[in-house]
């Protein structure tokens, strides 16, 4: 082949690699926030320019879903210096338009609008910064938060004969709650089960579950049952959290003899059923002090046993609290909701007990059963 052919053999695949590279450029730059904050600073003064040629083509009430879509892109800085830009354009072309075209109310209502929309979003940035979810991405790390809490909170197969079921309900519907349940089988023949309730709600309370959760599934198992709620108790004292307090129950079931060992931490008793007289009793006596409070507390534990028929239920205190009476009126409450599992069946029954709660959704709520048949 001739020399002098060569460019032009090669010129399309040349001009094919360059392609990719284009565009890893501009993702790159699309990512960068210096970037995406000239951008809608260059986008902002287009809008000025045609809305000033041209009031028909711009009207100020289209800068609204542009500072809105800045505000789920931009970092706090670029998205305070957008605002403060666009607010004086609408200023400008709301001043410049009544000087041409005679003053309107309804174009200085528009404006204070305008405004109004500007103020929000950049409030809104400011708060999510805060939090540390800048831009649109944020919303992936609280999914990703949220899901990390309930594949923690998934209890484990059991064998033949027994049950377990756990629900966890946020207040309000909201993704995050600070109740969270955290369970491991050791030799596949012991279960052990922590529930939790970490003091707040929302993002505050769902970040500290994670940190939490994360750090008691490491101690389950591999802490005897006897010391785990001290060893919970220094990893909180250690974290030295603003009100970083939490509360606990925990329970170690042999599977083999329905024998079980359980402990709490402030937090409110569980209860079991006993299928031989038809019953239900409070498991009191293990009362200890919150997690994260005090150094080396010593928390009571005691020992039961589940037979066949038997069911034990945890939950935390959003359950039986109520605003207008004790806590032993919320609990015999919900005994009366757990009599009609008895005759239901305990399938579903943590789910039922949660929505049974006397204030309903206004607090974190949840529930553990294990049964045997």
């Amino acid at each position: 082949m001739a020399t002098g052919d060569v460019p032009v053999a090669h010129a399309p695949v040349r001009a094919r690699r360059r392609l990719p590279t284009l565009g890893l450029t501009w993702r790159r730059l699309s990512y960068h926030p210096v970037a995406r904050g000239m951008a809608f600073l260059a986008l902002g003064l287009g809008m000025l320019v045609l809305g000033l040629l041209r009031a028909s083509t711009v009207p100020p009430s289209s800068y609204a879903p542009v500072v809105l879509v800045a505000a789920l892109y931009l970092q706090p800085y670029w998205m305070a210096l957008v605002a403060g830009t666009f607010a004086l354009e609408l200023v400008m072309l709301t001043a410049v338009t009544s000087l041409l075209r005679g003053a309107s109310i309804a174009s200085w209502v528009a404006l204070v609008a305008n405004l109004l929309v500007i103020g929000l979003a950049w409030g809104a940035s400011a708060a999510r910064a805060r939090v540390g979810v800048e831009g649109h991405r944020g919303e992936s790390m609280f999914v990703d938060l949220r899901d990390r809490l309930r594949a923690l909170g998934e209890l484990p197969t059991l064998p033949g004969g027994w049950h377990a079921e756990a629900a966890v309900e946020s207040a309000y519907g909201q993704s995050f709650s600070g109740d969270f349940v955290v369970a491991t089988m050791k030799n596949q023949d012991e279960l052990e089960v922590v529930l939790v309730d970490v003091s707040g709600k929302g993002v505050q309370a769902g970040t500290r579950s994670l940190l939490l959760s994360g750090a008691l599934g490491g101690l389950l198992g591999e802490t005897s049952p006897q010391r785990f709620l001290g060893a919970a108790n220094d990893y909180l004292l250690q974290r030295e959290w603003e009100e970083g307090f939490a509360t606990a129950v925990h329970v170690s079931l042999d599977l083999r003899t329905g024998a079980y060992d359980i402990g709490t931490a402030g937090h409110p008793a569980a209860v079991q059923f006993h299928a031989g007289s038809a019953r239900w009793s409070v498991l009191s006596g293990t009362s200890g002090p919150v997690l994260g409070v005090v150094e080396g507390p010593h928390f009571e534990r005691i020992g039961g046993r589940l037979g066949r028929g038997d069911a034990l239920v945890l939950y935390t205190d959003g359950v039986v609290e109520s605003r207008s009476r004790d806590l032993s009126a919320g609990v015999d409450r919900m005994l009366g909701a757990a009599e009609r599992l008895v005759t239901t069946g305990f399938e579903g029954g943590a789910r039922r007990l949660t929505a049974s709660a006397r204030e309903g959704e206004s607090d974190d709520r949840a529930v553990v059963v294990v049964w045997r048949d």
